[in-house]
């Protein structure tokens, strides 16, 4: 049996996935409020009766005013945010290694063949190489593109899981743009069709526009992942779906 929660999170999430028809269908029920209660006289009675009446529109402003504004809002409010590309690891040096030291022969007299011999050349030791620094190459593993999962939600851009350093990952969205909503994340998604059980969460979307990124947790393998995804966790809706290309 669904609890309270469950129920209370269905009801929020149909009415976000119906909200364009809630909207007109509430505009048009305030319309057949206000002609009704303007026939019955009930706007006559509020007069007679002002401190009731405005008990009344306070309640209904307190809890209708937010629930609007959390649900249209999102229409219209943008963000941008542009962030450098991910740093690339420094150059790795190699140590160089000791010189093990040969031992040295017994000392042997020069032969000589008369008062004015010249001894032989002295042997000169030769120091081992500098060894040549590595540098990382930062590696682009997996990319794709933004779509929107209807014409409403529409998104932009690209999304790609780039090496940084060995073992260490980061995903960077470009030229990135997405209709905004309430609660919007970036997660990492195992299918290539949108959220499916075992996506990694990776943060709180930054901005509805721009190019920016977010490091990946320390051991996260990123073959496991087929597509980039913007969720909203509040409803549990799609946004947009960027599905790996590899």
């Amino acid at each position: 049996m669904p609890s309270i929660g469950d129920l209370a999170n269905d009801i929020a999430r149909s009415l976000y996935e119906f909200r364009i028809p809630v909207a007109v269908a509430s505009i048009v029920g305030a319309v057949l409020l206000v002609i009704v209660a303007w026939r019955l006289g009930w706007f006559a009675s509020a007069r007679r009766h002002p401190g009731r009446s405005g008990i009344v529109l306070a309640m209904a402003l307190v809890v209708g005013a937010p629930l609007t504004w959390y649900l249209a809002s999102p229409i219209f409010i943008r963000t941008a945010l542009i962030e450098p590309a991910p740093v690339v690891a420094a150059p790795v040096v190699a140590a160089a290694p000791t010189p093990t030291p040969s031992p040295t022969p017994p000392a042997t007299e020069a032969p000589t063949t008369g008062p004015d011999a010249t001894p032989g050349p002295t042997p000169i030791s030769t120091p081992p190489p500098t060894p040549e620094p590595t540098t990382f190459q930062a590696t682009t593993l997996s990319s794709g593109s933004f779509t929107g999962t209807d014409d409403f939600h529409f998104g932009n851009g690209t999304a790609s899981i780039i090496e940084t350093s060995p073992g260490r990952y980061h995903i960077r969205l470009e030229d990135f743009s997405v209709r905004n909503g309430p609660d919007l994340f970036v997660y990492l998604s195992p299918s290539a069709d949108g959220y499916a059980k075992g996506a990694l969460e990776v943060g709180k979307l930054k901005a509805t526009d721009g190019s920016f990124g977010y490091d990946l947790p320390a051991g996260t393998d990123p073959s496991t992942f087929r597509s980039a995804i913007i969720w909203c966790k509040q409803f549990s809706h799609l946004f947009a779906v960027a599905p790996f290309a590899g």
